[in-house]
């Protein structure tokens, strides 16, 4: 578990976890959204999804990145 603040953040270290979970043989991860994707076959394939949400997260403006969740959900 990460312990210190990253790079433009100040104050209290947040709780964090890892974002990556299995349930049986099938991998998910949790964003901070507060929503889990999955399933994917192995924890490479989450990690890649992870990283597909991000950069399409990064294109949103910020006032709209609730839609990001909501989208996402559907696929």
């Amino acid at each position: 578990m990460d312990t210190f603040n990253r790079a433009g953040e100040n104050g209290a270290t947040p709780f964090r976890t890892d974002r990556f979970f299995s349930v049986s043989d099938k991998w998910y991860f949790s964003t901070r959204e507060g929503f889990d994707s999955g399933p994917y076959a192995s924890k490479l394939r989450a990690e890649e999804g992870l990283k597909r949400f991000l950069k399409v997260a990064q294109l949103v403006p910020h006032e709209d990145s609730h839609k990001v969740t909501r989208i996402h959900r559907i696929y």
